[in-house]
């Protein structure tokens, strides 16, 4: 079996249509969850997926369209299935998760008092790359979205770059292809507006035309089929389709 990713959802924050940008990166041996936002329990039931199936889930910034389903991932595998998820996460992100993010839901005196209490949490630093199954590797590389928040991006086998959320860079983007051979570029995209803490479309557009034939369209507002075949060479992700890579 190849690798594939299949979308629990491609949508922005705000999108009420598409679901929050989560997605299962997948092999014959192992399924990666990338980020569990507010609508991800609700996508894998419709998936007829669960949970338990999944080896590990990795966060890349602390957003609820990100984070947000963390909660009942965590309350689900404690007392369904007896067991603790997997957590990678880059070490910046471990106290402000628990602190900032998940702690009024999840503490309890003298059982939960930390993120390892009810994750199997494994620290991931940017630079190095980490094996997380015969086929499937994995490389953190930090990328600006929010002043003065950490997020940070992925490069997948070496060869698939899966942005999280991240201000325009094309000079990396670039360099991913031209130097570091990626061949596919997996890009959140605001369709309109200014981008502040987002790349937008028209930002995507300018890129050379051998970057933008690689780049798929994902974490899009409510109103991308009125950007249908306006995209170039780019093309949008969809939720719960099953994209081989």
């Amino acid at each position: 079996m190849s690798l594939s990713l299949q979308m629990l959802g491609t949508g922005n924050a705000f999108a009420k249509k598409y679901f929050n940008n989560n997605g299962l990166l997948l092999d014959e041996n192992y399924t990666l969850l990338i980020d569990c936002g507010i609508t991800a329990a609700l996508a894998m039931h419709r998936l007829e997926k669960s949970f338990s199936d999944v080896n590990a889930t990795l966060i890349t910034h602390i957003h609820a369209d990100h984070v947000g389903g963390l909660e009942e991932l965590a309350l689900t595998l404690k007392h369904v299935h007896g067991k603790k998820m997997t957590l990678l996460l880059p070490e910046t992100l471990i106290e402000p998760l628990w602190n900032n993010t998940i702690k009024g839901g999840l503490y309890q005196e003298d059982a939960v008092s930390s993120l390892s209490d009810i994750f199997d949490v494994k620290p991931i630093q940017p630079g190095n790359t980490y094996k997380l199954s015969p086929t499937l590797s994995l490389e953190i590389i930090q990328t600006p979205h929010i002043p003065g928040k950490n997020s940070y991006s992925l490069l997948i086998n070496n060869e698939i770059f899966y942005s999280a959320d991240m201000t325009f860079q094309p000079d990396l983007l670039i360099s991913l292809v031209r130097e570091r051979g990626i061949r596919i570029i997996l890009h959140d995209c605001q369709l309109g507006g200014t981008g502040v803490v987002h790349t937008t479309l028209e930002e995507l557009m300018s890129l050379p035309k051998d970057v933008r034939e690689r780049i798929k369209l994902m974490h899009y507002s409510d109103e991308q089929p009125d950007f249908v075949g306006l995209t170039g060479e780019m093309e949008f992700l969809e939720q719960h389709v099953n994209y081989k890579l």
